[in-house]
């Protein structure tokens, strides 16, 4: 029975699916007005998984995810270097697909933009303000009056009196309530507009999400998730839109799921503090692989403070689960009938129990990895006796082990980076003549040459090792 926590209940609860084989999701998306840094990674990588567990299990999982691409950054960078709003914008939409793509994010089933759903954002502006939930100014601003809606507040848990005007909210006189948010915002000179009822002008940040998800996924869907720094204002500011305009508090997200911030010294990374790394900066030294791994060994509600000695830790953590995949490969070319495997097998569907069970507790993708380097080391045993000629090979019983850790595998979306290009075998085959010349100059006790051969390949990133089946290699 899967458990999440909801952070409009403020508990875990059971997941019930709106509509049973199917699960819809609404993540909000970045701001492309640079590129991606690594906290803007972790929830799509979070999400990632959680899709991935899903579809595992059989459901049918639409996913949403939207560029915010009219933002008043986005037009700031556009207006310094002299191009369009849509050149900025393309540029790190491109950006962030090369990023996520190195993590293993599998893209969403929509991405919708800004730009491209006006139409749907006006309509459901006017229909705010006819009902009552909004009002217009002279200018053509147009704002949310928060006091006309009774549940304001419910998804962060503050009451309206105490609260403080938030980030992107703008303060004004005229406002019927310090707490009104904008809607639409009347046109300023070197600014894109659009038409509207109240003059030319251009979305307010919180409806478009509202708009978006409502629009791809009805008036109800299952989850809608973001970092924790979202709750308020941004989907505290959704609720009440969305609500408001569908007249039904119990429409919209059921389940609302937020990630813990990435933090640097205890502090929360941001591109406005410029304590950030880039994706792309961190992947000139690290494969991507190493920086998903890294941050699924916490839980996606805590927070994980960034640092490169934990990014070492993730690369040899994920080099001996590397290991282990090798052996799998190499056992996997074996003939054997005999029944030595079967203990492992065993082992490894209890294994998989205490997995699923750990992603059942609210995605607790620290826990589950635990369980892959436990059959890891269940494996990594089962490898040496067979190589040692201790164990008569079970194939069977072995593929049935091998299955469990792949499914393991591919739930936390490890071992798919492929080779930027096929070489035909060319690199075994070059390989192979190397570890022959070692093994020459060992036979003829040129320990010098051999050892230079194995010092610079190390240097180069290939590791040597020697084993009773012969030597291996593999890249570091």
């Amino acid at each position: 029975m899967l458990k999440v926590y909801n952070t409009l209940s403020r508990q875990k609860e059971e997941f019930k699916p709106l509509k049973e084989g199917e699960v819809s999701i609404y993540c909000c998306g970045v701001t492309p007005y640079n590129d991606p840094h690594i906290g803007n990674a972790r929830p799509f990588v979070t999400w990632d998984v959680i899709r991935r567990f899903f579809a595992r299990h059989g459901l049918q999982v639409k996913y949403i995810q939207n560029f915010t691409d009219v933002d008043d950054k986005i037009i700031n960078t556009a207006n310094k270097e002299g191009v369009t709003c849509k050149d900025i914008s393309d540029r790190y939409i491109k950006s962030y697909f090369e990023s996520m793509d190195a993590l293993n994010v599998r893209h969403a089933d929509i991405y919708p933009r800004v730009s491209e759903t006006m139409a749907d954002i006006v309509a459901m502006v006017q229909k705010l303000v006819d009902t009552g939930f909004a009002y217009a100014l002279d200018n053509g601003d147009v704002f949310y009056s928060v006091e006309k809606f009774a549940g304001y507040g419910k998804l962060s848990g503050r009451k309206l009196e105490d609260m403080q005007a938030g980030a992107r909210i703008e303060v004004d006189t005229r406002k019927h309530h310090p707490m009104d948010f904008a809607l639409w915002k009347a046109a300023k000179p070197g600014e894109p507009a659009w038409d509207s009822p109240w003059g030319k002008g251009r979305p307010g940040w919180h409806i478009e999400c509202s708009t978006m998800s409502l629009k791809y996924l009805g008036e109800k869907f299952d989850f809608h998730g973001g970092g924790s720094d979202l709750i308020f204002p941004h989907h505290e500011n959704e609720i009440a839109q969305s609500q408001a305009c569908l007249k039904d508090e119990h429409s919209f997200a059921q389940y609302w799921l937020h990630n813990g911030f990435i933090t640097i010294n205890d502090e929360k990374m941001s591109k406005s503090k410029g304590n950030f790394f880039t994706v792309k900066d961190i992947l000139k030294k690290y494969p991507g692989e190493v920086v998903r791994f890294f941050i699924l060994q916490t839980h996606y509600r805590s927070p994980l403070d960034f640092s490169e000695e934990r990014l070492i830790e993730a690369q040899t953590s994920l080099g001996r689960l590397q290991n282990t995949r090798e052996y799998i490969e190499e056992l996997r070319g074996r003939d054997g009938a005999g029944e030595s495997a079967k203990d492992l097998a065993e082992k490894a569907q209890a294994l998989w129990q205490a997995f699923d069970e750990a992603m059942e507790d609210d995605f607790n993708t620290a826990l589950a990895i635990s369980q892959l380097f436990a059959l890891s080391k269940e494996i990594n045993i089962y490898y040496q006796a067979v190589s040692d000629g201790k164990a008569e090979f079970d194939k069977a019983g072995f593929a049935q082990a091998a299955k469990v850790y792949e499914d393991m595998a591919g739930i936390i979306g490890i071992f798919e980076q492929q080779e930027a290009a096929e070489d035909d075998g060319l690199t075994d085959k070059l390989m192979n003549i190397i570890i022959g010349l070692r093994q020459d100059a060992r036979k003829e006790k040129n320990w010098a040459m051999a050892d230079r051969i194995r010092d610079e390949l190390k240097e180069a990133g290939v590791v040597l090792e020697d084993t009773k089946n012969g030597v291996r290699w593999k890249k570091a």
